[in-house]
């Protein structure tokens, strides 16, 4: 479904005005690079993820998060390829995708963008959720077709080391405390929620989910030296690891660009994420 013009996501004005900003002056060769160079230098991001509860036989468990592909005119598909390539050279225990594969739910890159995405694979399979730019039938089915898992409102077991393991999914639309406890309804303590938009994290906080995995803020795309992310101040994370409460999320910066074509310190990224037990406190 595509986003609504009320939908908290990246902010189209408030991008543009970060854009128009970061365009005055001696800044302008800034942006250039941001175009012609930053938006296609995807990085690995390694992070240790300190989850509650987490139980022994789960630790060093690797997951891969790959998010916001927005396959497009200005996406092309060498840079989902590189993606895939990237976390396959990590070898990860499971992989999750985040959503937002295309841009507007944009009907010719739907098949395109689920077929860039159809190399990756991992022991304990490869899962997914829909971002706001993702259409519910068509791009959950050419995932599925791939050989992907969309859980959409919906939760999986996996049984690994010994140990259960519960994936929960949430649509972008997803987001009372209520209908997001309907979908936990029997998960094991160890859950993990996947959610495109962070702002779920207050859910999964008041829920005491132990760990959320996001995307949707491109990590702010246009950041601007002593101002910040400007299109992205609305997040209770923008980017990395964050915590509430007992619950950590990280949230991804993701690969791809959505309005301008243009990423400014702040570049593309797959994230291979090592689990680790909360350690008790002294």
């Amino acid at each position: 479904m595509p986003p609504s013009s009320k939908s908290r996501g990246i902010r189209r004005r408030d991008l543009l005005k970060g854009v128009a900003a970061a365009g005055i002056g001696a800044t302008t060769g800034a942006l250039a690079h941001g175009y012609v160079y930053e938006r296609h230098h995807l990085e690995l991001t390694r992070e240790t993820m300190n989850v509650s509860g987490l139980p022994s036989a789960l630790a060093g468990l690797r997951i891969g998060l790959i998010t916001d592909l927005h396959r497009s005119e200005t996406v092309p598909h060498v840079l989902l390829a590189r993606a895939v390539r990237l976390m396959m050279s990590e070898a990860p225990d499971l992989i999750v995708l985040g959503g937002d594969y295309v841009t507007w739910g944009d009907r010719h890159f739907v098949i395109p963008a689920a077929e860039a995405l159809a190399p990756l694979s991992a022991p304990h399979g490869v899962y997914a959720v829909l971002g706001n730019h993702d259409d519910d039938r068509d791009m959950a089915a050419a995932l599925t077709a791939t050989g992907v898992i969309v859980l959409r409102d919906a939760r999986t077991r996996l049984i690994i080391r010994g140990e259960i393991l519960d994936l929960a999914g949430i649509r972008f639309w997803t987001r009372r405390v209520s209908d997001i406890a309907h979908v936990l309804r029997g998960a094991s303590p160890n859950v993990i929620l996947l959610a495109h938009n962070p702002l779920r994290l207050v859910e999964a906080a008041a829920l005491a989910v132990p760990l959320v995995l996001s995307g949707h803020t491109h990590g702010g795309q246009v950041v601007l030296p002593g101002i910040g992310a400007v299109a992205a101040r609305q997040f209770p994370v923008i980017a990395g690891q964050g915590r509430r409460e007992s619950t950590g999320i990280f949230v991804s910066r993701g690969v791809g660009t959505v309005y301008v074509p243009v990423r400014l310190n702040c570049p593309p990224e797959v994230a291979l994420l090592t689990l680790q037990p909360v350690l008790p406190t002294a």
